[in-house]
């Protein structure tokens, strides 16, 4: 993994890019580049790419970057991995393609040169990239499939930037740090902000499985190249069929991903999906497999460090172990915001800093995770909860008249309470009686109704028809059009792959590991494998109040029944605890003191009395504090 930035002035009659510009928008993404770096000025000075290497496949200096083709007409910046580059190697070098080294950067260069804009089709990886081409005048965006890498850019008055990391645009004079308000209102349902907009007016972000090609007159063309939609057709296959081929998908997956010229390892908590990279890449290595876990000081409950160790002693790995608390989260907390460019209120930011941490000071460069496994196999509780509560009305309701919607709603408040806490049953109410959709996403902190109490009446009134519904129902309505007879399940792991996982989970995973320079791979995400599975009918995902079930069927050679069977407990961190006492205060404070407040986007007795009422625990309003902090402290590294 690396960190890339560019700008390209489309239109100006005589360049003036210089060099020292390329090298301050480089050199602030240091930490996702520390081993090489590297710049170009093209196109008269137009132009200009920017390059910070972290050394993995083909560690000599012929894998420096940026990186021309077979002539200097086309030149690439690429962050990310292309784990069949190998293969594809082959076909190119027999048409007459000529390499200079072992990378797989190359390999971009040379399919480009063959395919043009289809390159992208056959490359399997994880990846942002940037070609310039010289011959067509034109500079050509991609971000993987899933989202792995993130690609922000930013296009005004005839400039064009883009970059690994938003702090690097801002280095640019012409960009001014303002908050873009609209993308604040989406922010605080979703405590990160979908693609493509970002936290920062005028800055966007390539959505997962897009290109984007800006050509001379600066028109800019955004297509989409890969969908995870369901296909029309598919095998009719036994369980026991299913069970090995998802195995057999996922073994290629880990095997891919551990290619590597650097040592790798594995994050391991003790569940079923770190466990299983560690039980198959232990398949596939002579050396014991390197792991790293992170616990929690000042709250046992969330430790998993005995499951971990089992795990560890079982597979005889090289096991290495953190303990956090919470003076570790605060003395963190300035530098999160400066990875994370805009707020991303996910908690576990925090730990898994610190198990990063854990794996770079041991040597390892590379690591595999677990993130993806319960979105394209139906892993969380609330899926079943979801599901539940479309099979008992809201599937019949839905088909009714507005107006019998709206009488129905005031009934249901009774049925949505029995599976739900009272304040997310009056918002699924609220969303019945407006005609609006069931599922939202996995990870909703400030609802509809929550965001009207919150939000001061001059930000309500300043929305501009701002919806965040119609986020979900572009992407629903989409899937709907493709696959009008998929089940429920498929259509909600489809609005994750849109919205929580690329913007939330893989975003903090990016952020974070590479604020350590640690490379993240994610091999419950090949494209192959989300493909192969959100085509799995919901019943071979669910069954009873177990989720994965197929999954973990597949499993069973491979892991304990004491593993695959136990309660899920997902990967936290103790935000309930940190916002109580007198430390919580302090956090408070920082919310109730930042630069925001003169905003007046926000009714402070509100929030006031939700830290009160949180600090009492008459009830848990830490998830949106958290979300309100990382906002505050965030606005005020940035723009404040």
């Amino acid at each position: 993994m690396c960190g890339i930035c560019g700008v390209w002035e489309y239109g100006a009659t005589r360049g003036n890019v210089d060099r020292d510009l390329i090298v301050s928008m480089r050199d602030v993404m240091t930490h996702r580049g520390p081993d090489d770096a590297g710049d170009l000025i093209f196109d008269d000075a137009r132009g200009g790419f920017g390059f910070r290497r972290l050394s993995i496949i083909d560690l000599s200096p012929a894998g420096h970057q940026p990186m021309r083709g077979c002539t200097d007409r086309v030149w690439l910046v690429f962050n990310g991995e292309i784990y069949n580059h190998a293969t594809l190697r082959e076909s190119l070098e027999a048409k007459g393609h000529l390499y200079a080294s072992r990378t797989d950067s190359e390999t971009i260069l040379h399919l480009y040169e063959e395919r043009g804009l289809d390159f992208v089709n056959e490359i399997e990886g994880d990846f942002a990239i940037a070609l310039w081409d010289a011959d067509r005048e034109r500079l050509v965006l991609a971000r993987d499939r899933a989202g792995v890498k993130p690609l922000y850019y930013y296009h005004h008055n005839g400039r064009f930037m883009f970059a690994s990391e938003i702090k690097a645009l801002l280095q640019h004079p012409a960009v001014t740090p303002e908050i873009n308000e609209e993308a604040l209102y989406h922010y605080l349902t979703f405590v990160t902000t979908p693609a493509p907009q970002t936290l920062f007016q005028g800055i966007h972000k390539i959505p997962a499985g897009h290109m984007l090609v800006i050509d001379r007159e600066g028109d800019v063309r955004v297509r989409q190249y890969w969908d995870a939609l369901p296909s029309k057709s598919r095998a009719k296959l036994t369980e026991k069929e299913h069970e090995q081929n998802i195995l057999n998908l996922l073994r290629d997956s880990i095997r891919k991903r551990m290619m590597a010229d650097v040592p790798f390892g594995v994050f391991l908590s003790g569940g079923v999906d770190s466990s299983a990279n560690v039980a198959l890449m232990s398949e596939l290595m002579t050396q014991p497999v390197r792991t790293f876990t992170v616990g929690f000081d000042d709250c046992e409950e969330l430790n998993e460090m005995e499951s971990a160790r089992a795990i560890s002693k079982r597979f005889g790995t090289d096991h290495h172990e953190v303990m956090i608390g919470r003076e570790d989260m605060q003395r963190f907390l300035p530098e999160l915001v400066f990875h994370q460019d805009e707020p991303i209120a996910d908690p576990v930011c925090i730990p898994l800093y610190y198990v990063s941490k854990l794996a770079r000071d041991t040597g390892t460069i590379v690591v595999q995770v677990g993130e993806g496994s319960d979105e394209i196999f139906a892993g969380y509780d609330w899926f079943r909860t979801y599901l539940d509560i479309e099979d008992r009305f809201w599937r019949h309701a839905e088909r009714a008249p507005a107006s019998v919607r709206r009488a129905a709603a005031a009934l249901a408040q009774p049925v949505v309470q029995k599976v739900l806490k009272k304040r997310m049953a009056s918002e699924l109410v609220r969303r019945l009686g407006a005609s609006e959709s069931l599922f939202w996403g996995g990870a909703i902190v400030f609802d509809e109704m929550m965001k009207s109490r919150v939000l001061t009446r001059e930000a309500r009134a300043n929305r501009n028809g701002t919806s965040t519904y119609d986020i979900v129902r572009q992407y629903q309505e989409t899937f709907d059009a493709a696959c009008p007879d998929a089940d429920a399940a498929a259509r909600m792991t489809y609005l994750e792959l849109k919205l929580r996982l690329p913007e939330l989970l893989l975003m903090r995973v990016d952020k974070i590991t590479m604020a350590t320079s640690v490379e993240a791979r994610v091999p419950f995400l090949d494209h192959h494998l989300i493909e192969y599975a959100i085509n799995l009918p919901r019943e071979l995902k669910i069954k009873g109040q177990s989720g994965k079930h197929i999954l973990k069927r597949a499993l069973e050679s491979v892991l304990p029944a004491d593993v695959l069977y136990k309660p899920k407990r997902g990967f936290g961190a103790p935000v309930r605890e940190w916002f109580r006492g007198r430390e919580g205060e302090a956090l408070t404070q920082q919310v109730m003191n930042s630069s925001l407040r003169k905003r007046n986007f926000f009714d402070y007795e509100f929030i006031n009395r939700m830290a009160d009422e949180h600090r009492r625990e008459v009830r848990d309003w830490s998830a949106n504090l958290w979300c309100l902090l990382n906002l505050s402290v965030w606005y005020d590294r940035w723009i404040g």
